[in-house]
């Protein structure tokens, strides 16, 4: 049984609470909302509370950051992305900074044997009522690419049948800061909340569903292919 937030259980294992809310405050909200420029549409469909899944498109490191100013910073502390474990936490300074600041939970995408279960970290924040965000298409793809989402996120939804998914889509921040790219450029983004939605019951059917509601939001904005 999942239990909800539970009241006095805000400060999350290995992360620095104050460092944290100063990061996301002083610089992440800076960067994403006055220096890029952010349009939300439907910002009450993101989960109030937790456990739940948020699920989107991955152009960007400036993705998972820009999300997770989308959320009151109340809920700061239940915030969980999820990322790889061999990019962020190959080297000592970053995974620190992953871990400590950003609160990543680390994804390994390769395991030896397969004897480990690679969503095990996922489980233990989805049980302690955490909100996590995902994004299913495994990588940062081409800027403004949408690729159809693996199907990770269809085994976690069978395993938490009643945790909402919420589908968002990112639009700019693929051409903002880009792959393989370190220099910000000022860009204009756009951001579309889908409905929550929950386990299908068959993992196709749901994918299905999952990667139709993305598109379906992609659509939304009715943007013209990158030049």
């Amino acid at each position: 049984m999942v239990r909800e937030h539970l009241p006095g259980h805000d400060v999350l294992p290995g992360i620095n609470p104050v460092l944290r809310w100063l990061f996301f405050t002083l610089v992440v909200k800076v960067v994403c909302l006055v220096v890029l420029g952010v349009n939300v549409r439907r910002r009450h469909q993101l989960p109030k509370k937790g456990p739940a899944f948020v699920v989107a498109n991955h152009n960007s490191h400036l993705d998972v950051l820009l999300l997770m100013t989308l959320f009151p910073r109340s809920i700061l502390p239940r915030l969980r992305p999820v990322a790889a474990a061999d990019y962020f936490f190959l080297y000592k300074p970053l995974a620190w900074f992953a871990h400590r600041i950003i609160g990543i939970l680390p994804l390994e995408r390769e395991i030896a044997g397969m004897r480990q279960d690679p969503l095990a970290g996922i489980g233990v924040a989805v049980e302690r009522g955490d909100i996590v965000i995902l994004f299913p298409e495994g990588q940062r793809g081409e800027p403004e690419v949408f690729e159809q989402f693996k199907t990770g996120i269809a085994h976690l939804a069978r395993r938490y049948p009643d945790v909402p998914i919420t589908p968002v889509f990112l639009h700019g921040l693929g051409k903002a800061l880009p792959r393989d790219e370190a220099l910000l450029v000022p860009f204009f983004c756009d951001v579309f909340v889908g409905e929550p939605m929950y386990w299908s019951g068959k993992k196709q059917t749901f994918m299905e569903m999952l990667n139709c509601r993305m598109q379906t939001l992609a659509e939304e904005g009715d943007f013209k292919p990158w030049s």
